[in-house]
């Protein structure tokens, strides 16, 4: 195991992402959330592009996995670090783990997602992290080279927005021989446990510590008001 991946065993990692959109959005805002998350205990960072990899390594020197969202080529949403190009941005940044989607949508160079693996694992130089949605996309990715793989992509239309899928977790834990970290849809600090005793080396909580409109929604929802005016 790569030395920054054990640092990041039993810990907590914040991931710290913001839209043009979002009232905290911008490397600045992104900076603070992240010396928040390290005064609370986090032990590792999670963060979008490389102007905000950077000022958070910067202002925390906590161990940073970097991503890049990018417009689908299939014009559906976005995909996750889809080149070597934007992997080796966020190295130069400061990232120290680099994360991607494994899926099997279209990448710049006609790339599948094994191949992406491969080559960031040879020429970027740094740990690869699998966003993954299923068990085959964690073992493809496995095979190909990646030193983590995670539930970011974990989806099931069963659950609930604040309900992780354990059970998907469950199964990578079983199944892969790498390290597994939980990721999506971390609100209940119970199912954190529950996460950590199926044997995850760590867990990512994002928009219940990095999008307070959210958090504040769930307390109104529960209002008299309901939030209405």
């Amino acid at each position: 195991m790569h030395p920054i991946i054990d640092t990041l065993r039993g810990g907590i990692i914040v991931s710290c992402q913001a839209v043009p959109e979002d009232p905290t959005f911008g490397p600045a805002f992104m900076a603070a959330f992240a010396r928040a998350a390290k005064r609370g205990g986090a032990l590792g960072i999670r963060a979008n592009g490389p102007e905000d990899v950077a000022a958070i390594k910067a202002a925390t020197g906590l161990p940073v996995i970097g991503i890049w969202k990018r417009p689908g080529l299939d014009g559906k949403g976005i995909i996750i670090t889809p080149s070597v190009e934007d992997a080796l941005a966020l190295r130069e940044a400061g990232a120290d783990i680099i994360a991607a989607d494994v899926d099997d949508r279209p990448r710049p160079g006609g790339l599948d997602a094994p191949a992406l693996i491969r080559r960031i694992v040879d020429e970027v130089g740094l740990p690869f992290m699998a966003d993954c949605g299923t068990l085959e996309q964690a073992r493809r990715a496995q095979d190909a080279g990646a030193a983590i793989a995670a539930t970011t992509r974990a989806l099931p239309a069963h659950l609930g927005p604040y309900q992780p899928d354990l059970d998907l977790l469950a199964a990578m834990v079983e199944h892969l021989s790498i390290p597994v970290i939980a990721e999506g849809r971390f609100w209940d600090p119970a199912d954190v446990r529950r996460a950590f005793e199926l044997g995850v080396l760590a867990v990512v909580i994002g928009s219940a510590v990095t999008r307070p409109w959210e958090i504040t929604a769930r307390f109104v929802g529960a209002s008299p008001s309901g939030g209405t005016s």
